[in-house]
Order: structure tokens, then C-alpha cells, then sequence
């Protein structure tokens, strides 16, 4: 379409007006023709000019300029582009004013006339009438986050190629990575191997024994301050006292049916675990014992295998909750019991009665036996009138990575029941070394009955963070279970860590002063093949004998250094000596490996032992796997000859294959090995020999004085 360009008459032309172009549109010119508020009267000589251009605005009054007003010797389309230019709004900016460009300033105009309609209006929509608000902080910041953002992405230095994105997403990475583990070095407690030598021999010199208790912080027992040593175990008067009624809780989950299995065929029915070592008491222990499975609720598709396991076991406990360890589990188990636990009654004769207790008349008829449960309640089912069930004096929450070893379990739960710390026979003395060397049994004082027991028992974990029994076992007294059941304070601290929860619970107590945290460190530890801070080989009460003959010698040795001198050992942390951490099986930090490659199943699970001549075996030893073998101790020589006094608990235990080994060398092996039996034999022999020739044994010259 053809353009066509007219130029003003010098006489019309005028400064600052506003260029108007010369619309040829039949539509424009009707549009105005028949407007009477822009028609000129007539025979008006300039009513086609008027029409044309705007007349001038005089000086003095404000105008309006438009955006071609600055651009007049720009050409324009003698048309619009759009059939109904006179539509646009007023404020748009454009070549083809519009009408109301020029009105204002026409003198045939009234100025409070609106010539737009009310529905053509720039209104507001109701919906944004309301109250002015302030915009949210947040888009602010997300307004500043992006502004910063387009800056570190123009940045000069800002990855750009390919090659320079992946290398700088592979540092970025590796930084990341870097400072997450300082972050967990640093807030890590546990950066050296504990002093496990010392809380077997002296606890005295490590803490928390080892400094006063601040104010304020709960009481450990055994009480042992500077200068006592670690009583002798067991008492002389272990089985003079009823046995106590324990609950034993394992916690599990509803896809762990193997290690369920361990459990029921090891450590809750071996004959080893319930009556002890050597000839046991016949089970009389731990005729109170009852251990079973806790579980939350199953999933869909192992709800009828739940089912049937707990038809055939009758061992499992379900709770009302989703499977999450530390969302509540541990308080809804002890909320459970203190409705539903129950324990078999004494069923034998002891030399000292029963305690009562506040609890003592609460009866029960007999539940379903489990195959695993005391043999003395399943005599006592067959009988035909059984006899009630009762309260339990400990409700345990044990871990399915734990070997526990019930007989030593129930003995010092037994003799923690009847103890009262008000009353307490060790002498303080200064001289540490003499004080363990001459230590001899202990008057056992027993609890008068006034009052419920209140005993928080496990493996008390003290560090800079946190001081709570470790949560692979601990025991709470009745009581305490019934009061935690309760309580509304308790109630809100269920979420987090169990055992520290639990620590918690027990400073909430309104009698805190009164909870006895009693702590057994030296018998419970990891496995040997963990490699954790609390690791080492399994214990037995001899290797124990020897490590506090040698802990008395260092101590007199280090008693005589004269000051000034350089210590001979490193110190674990800047404080107890590295040798007090050292074990003959294991290593902090270093995966464990056998002292030697191919050994048998049965020479393997013997090196795992502390101190054997199987665990100090090296490459190019004189010593072969053999001779150990048939130089190792045999079960009596190791429990001294006691029934109990050995490993209550190992933890940590990951793997099946770690759990077969822990159950070999705790619960297998004979009672004498064949070095043993052939010095026996020997003895034996000399004494026939010495019988034949003087008519007597070689002890009864003894006995005479007669050498």
C-alpha cells in the first residue's frame, strides 16, 4: 500500500505542536465529520484545517507531548494499521495519535467531560481492591539470591566450557566430602581405644572415678573413689539369695527371622548361658528369666509370616507403633510392660527370703511357654497346678547384635537388687596398689525393704557430650519402668537417640538423687572384629587375674620413676597410658585380620580370644597353631573354677558369621584341654605312685608339714 507524505504550509507551521498525519480513511474523516464536539461551526475558514491540525497551544498552560511530536520529519502511513485505531487507550505510545492527544487543548472542549464510558474505565478489578500489603520478606530474598546469582554466573572466573563445569563440580565435590568428615572427626567422642585394661583392674584411675563428679550429676556405682578397687566377683553370697525375676526385651524387626533364630538356639536356651560355667546351678539362676522378641507392626507382606513365627515361638511381642528405633520405640516398650510383663515366682528354697516389695502382690495366671523359657516353669506347667506369675524386678532392652550371657546377667542383676549403697564396707585408702592387691570378699549389706529398689543398669558411656547407659543392654528397676510408663514429662522425650532419651528419663525422676546408675565396663564390649573404641578380644576371669597382676606391677614401676623422668608409654587422649588400651587381638582403626592365613574354624575362633597363645601367633613364629591349640586353657582353668565371673555381653555384632564365632567361644569348648588333661594325668599318676610307696598322697605331707 502506497504512502503518501503532505507537507504543512509555511504559515501553519508552529513550534512544539504535535505533527498529526493526514488520514485519506473515509472511516477517520466520517468519524470526525460527525463528532460535534470536534466539528468546527460553519463557515469557519479553518474548519478543514482544524480537523487536519491541532491548534497551538498557548504559552503558560502545560502540554502534552507525544512520542512523534519528537520525530516530525519521521514519515507516517497516510493509514493505520488497525481498522479501529480509535480504540486504543489514551497512554499508549504510538505514531497515529489518537483523538484525545489533541482534545484536551481544543477550546470547543469542556474539561470535565469524559468522553470514555464508565465500563471502559482503567479500574481496578475487585479482586485487587483490598488493603495494600507489604510484600513478604521472602520474595525479597529470592529477588536478592537470583540478582547474586546472574553476578557469580557473569563472573569472569565462572566455569563456562564443559571440561572446566566437570572439574569444578569434581572439587566442589571433594570439598564437600572433606569437611564433612572433619565435621564428624571433630564431633566425634570416641577417637581412641578406651582404657578396657583399667576399668578390669583400677576403675579408680579413669573416669568418671578418676575426678570429682560435678554438682548435680547422678551417682555411679559401684562407688569407687581414689583408692578402690574393683570388688571381687561373685560374692561370696551369690546363691544364698532368690534369684531376681528379669525381663530380657530384644528389640528386632520383622525382616530379621535368622538372627531371631541365633538368639533362640544360642544364648536364651544353652545350657552354658542359663546355668553358668562348670557344673552350673541346675538352672536355678535364671528360673526368673524370660527373654522375648519386641517388634513393631509388620509390613503388609510379612504380616503372615509375623503371624506364624509367633503361633510356633510364642516369643514375640508386637507394639502398636511404625518399625522406627528412635521415634518412641524403646518408651512404648517399657509402657507395655508395666501392663503386660510378668515373670515365673521362686520356685526353690533360698537361705534368704524374698524381698517385698510394693510390687510383690501382683499375680498372673501363667502365659504360653516359649521352647526357650526356664526349665523350672515348664516343670512347673507339667505339674498341673502352676503356680501365679509376678512382677519382674528388671525389665532389660537388649539389641540383637548382643551375645548376652544370662547366668552373668542375672547374677549381677541379683546382687545389685539386695545391695544398698547406704551402706558401704570398702575403706577408703590411699594407697590404690595395696587396696587391689589385698582386696578380699566383701560384706554383702542387704536392702532393708523400705522402699523400691531404683537401679539404672548397663554400660555407662562417659565422654565431653553426653553420660547414659549404652543402648546394646540396660536395665531398669520396676519402679522406674512404672514410673516412665506415666509420666507426662517422659511422654515428651521419646524422639532421638533411645538410650540417651533414656538417660534423660531417669534426671527427670522426682527421686534423681536416689536412681543408682550402676555400670559393669568391664564385662560388656565389642566384638573383636568390630575395630571400635570399644573393642577387643572375648574375656574370661583368668586373662582378667593376669591383666590386674600387670596393671599392679606398671603402677609400682610408675610409683618409683623419680619426677622429671619420661614416661615409658604413650598416653591414650593425654591421659590414661596407650597400654592400658592394648589388646592382643584387635587394633583401633585397623580391620582385623587373623595372626596367621588358613586357619582351621575351631584355631580361628581360639585367636579371637584376649590373651591366648593363638592370638599372639605372627609369621615366622616358632610357635605352631597346633601347639597353641593343645596348650590353650580349658573352660574351668579360664572361670577360675566359678560358675559365673566372666563376659556379660558383646556387641556389635553385624554379621551371622560373628555371631556363630561369638557362641563358639563362649558357649563351646571343654572344660579341660589335652596339655590340661595330660598334667592331670600326671598328677594323678604321681599321686598313685607316692600312695604305693609312703602309703599317702603327696597332699597329705602337705597337710602334715611333712615335705
Amino acid at each position: 500500500m502506497a504512502f503518501q507524505f503532505r507537507s504543512r504550509p509555511p504559515h501553519l507551521r508552529m513550534d512544539n505542536q504535535v505533527h498529526v498525519p493526514d488520514y485519506e480513511s473515509t472511516d477517520s474523516e466520517d468519524t470526525a465529520r460527525n463528532n460535534p464536539l470536534t466539528r468546527p461551526p460553519p463557515g469557519s475558514p479553518h474548519s478543514h484545517s482544524r480537523f487536519l491540525f491541532p491548534p497551538s497551544i498557548p504559552s503558560g498552560r502545560s502540554r502534552r507531548s507525544s512520542v512523534s511530536s519528537t520525530s516530525s520529519s519521521t514519515p507516517l502511513p497516510s493509514r493505520s494499521t488497525s481498522p479501529l485505531p480509535q480504540f486504543y487507550p489514551a497512554n499508549q505510545s504510538s505514531s497515529c495519535p489518537s483523538d484525545s492527544d489533541g482534545e484536551p487543548a481544543s477550546p470547543l472542549l469542556r474539561e470535565h467531560i469524559n468522553r470514555n464510558p464508565w465500563w471502559r474505565e482503567n479500574r481496578r478489578p475487585w479482586w485487587a481492591s483490598s488493603i495494600h500489603r507489604r510484600p513478604k520478606r521472602g520474595w525479597r530474598v529470592v529477588r536478592v539470591s537470583k540478582r547474586w546469582l546472574r553476578r557469580l554466573v557473569r563472573h569472569p572466573f565462572f566455569p563456562g566450557q564443559p571440561i572446566t563445569i566437570v572439574l569444578t563440580l569434581v572439587l566442589f565435590s571433594i570439598f564437600a566430602i572433606s569437611l564433612t568428615l572433619l565435621l564428624i572427626y571433630v564431633l566425634n567422642p570416641d577417637k581412641e581405644p578406651l582404657p578396657w585394661r583399667a576399668y578390669c583392674s583400677v576403675p579408680s584411675l579413669v573416669p568418671p572415678f578418676d575426678h570429682p563428679a560435678p554438682p548435680g550429676s547422678p551417682h555411679v556405682y559401684p562407688n569407687i573413689t581414689q583408692g578402690h578397687s574393683l570388688p571381687p566377683f561373685p560374692h561370696t553370697d551369690l546363691d544364698t539369695l532368690p534369684p531376681a525375676g528379669v525381663l530380657v526385651g530384644v528389640f528386632s524387626i520383622d525382616s530379621a527371622f535368622e538372627r531371631r533364630m541365633l538368639v533362640r538356639t544360642t544364648w536364651a536356651s544353652h545350657p552354658r548361658s542359663r546355668d553358668g560355667a562348670g557344673t552350673g546351678d541346675e538352672g536355678v539362676g535364671t528360673s526368673r528369666t524370660i527373654v522375648r522378641f519386641v517388634l513393631a507392626q509388620p509390613r503388609k507382606d510379612r504380616e503372615r509370616r509375623i503371624k506364624l513365627e509367633m503361633e510356633m515361638y510364642n516369643d514375640i511381642i508386637i507394639l502398636p507403633i511404625p518399625e522406627k528405633m528412635n521415634d518412641g520405640k524403646s518408651h512404648t516398650f517399657f509402657s507395655w510392660a508395666a501392663i503386660n510383663a510378668w515373670v515365673p515366682p521362686v520356685y526353690t528354697n533360698s537361705a534368704v527370703p524374698p524381698p517385698r516389695f510394693s510390687y510383690s502382690n501382683s499375680t498372673s495366671t501363667p502365659p504360653s511357654l516359649a521352647t526357650h523359657d526356664p526349665f523350672l516353669a515348664w516343670q512347673d506347667i507339667s505339674s498341673g497346678k502352676p503356680k501365679p506369675w509376678v512382677r519382674p524386678d528388671y525389665v532389660l532392652k537388649v539389641d540383637d547384635d548382643s551375645f548376652v550371657m544370662l547366668a552373668e546377667l542375672e547374677a549381677r542383676l541379683r546382687l545389685e537388687l539386695h545391695s544398698n549403697p547406704q551402706k558401704g564396707t570398702a575403706t577408703n585408702n590411699q594407697d590404690g596398689i595395696s587396696a587391689l592387691a589385698s582386696s578380699s570378699s566383701l560384706q554383702l549389706p542387704l536392702n532393708p525393704g523400705h522402699g523400691d529398689p531404683l537401679i539404672y543398669w548397663g554400660y555407662l558411656v562417659t565422654n565431653r557430650l553426653h553420660m547414659f547407659m549404652a543402648g546394646e543392654l540396660y536395665a531398669l528397676s520396676w519402679s522406674l519402668v512404672d514410673w516412665v510408663s506415666k509420666d507426662p514429662t517422659v511422654k515428651t522425650l521419646t524422639r532421638g537417640a533411645e538410650d540417651k532419651q533414656t538417660a534423660k528419663w531417669m534426671r527427670a525422676h522426682p527421686r534423681a538423687s536416689e536412681v543408682r546408675w550402676t555400670s559393669e565396663r568391664c564385662w560388656i564390649y565389642d566384638h573383636p572384629r568390630s575395630g571400635t573404641v570399644y573393642s577387643h578380644g572375648y574375656l574370661f576371669p583368668s586373662e582378667v587375674t593376669r591383666v590386674k597382676r600387670t596393671m599392679i606391677a606398671d603402677l609400682e614401676r610408675s610409683a618409683q620413676v623419680p619426677l622429671g623422668a619420661t614416661p615409658t608409654s604413650a598416653a591414650i587422649g593425654g591421659g590414661a597410658p596407650a597400654a592400658w588400651g592394648h589388646s592382643s587381638v584387635s587394633t583401633f582403626g585397623v580391620r582385623y585380620a587373623p595372626p596367621l592365613p588358613d586357619l582351621s574354624p575351631t584355631h580361628s575362633v581360639e585367636a579371637l580370644v584376649e590373651g591366648s597363645d593363638m592370638s599372639l601367633l605372627r609369621e615366622g613364629s616358632p610357635m605352631t597353631p597346633e601347639y597353641a591349640w593343645m596348650h590353650r586353657e580349658g573352660r574351668r582353668a579360664r572361670y577360675e573354677g566359678k560358675r559365673v565371673g566372666g563376659t556379660v555381653v558383646v556387641h556389635f555384632i553385624k554379621k551371622h558369621v560373628w555371631y556363630l564365632e561369638t557362641a563358639l567361644a563362649l558357649l563351646e569348648g571343654e572344660d579341660q584341654s589335652e596339655s590340661e588333661r595330660y598334667e592331670s594325668g600326671r598328677v594323678d599318676e604321681a599321686s598313685l605312685v607316692h600312695a604305693r610307696v609312703y602309703g599317702r598322697r603327696p597332699r597329705d605331707f602337705h597337710h602334715e608339714g611333712v615335705h
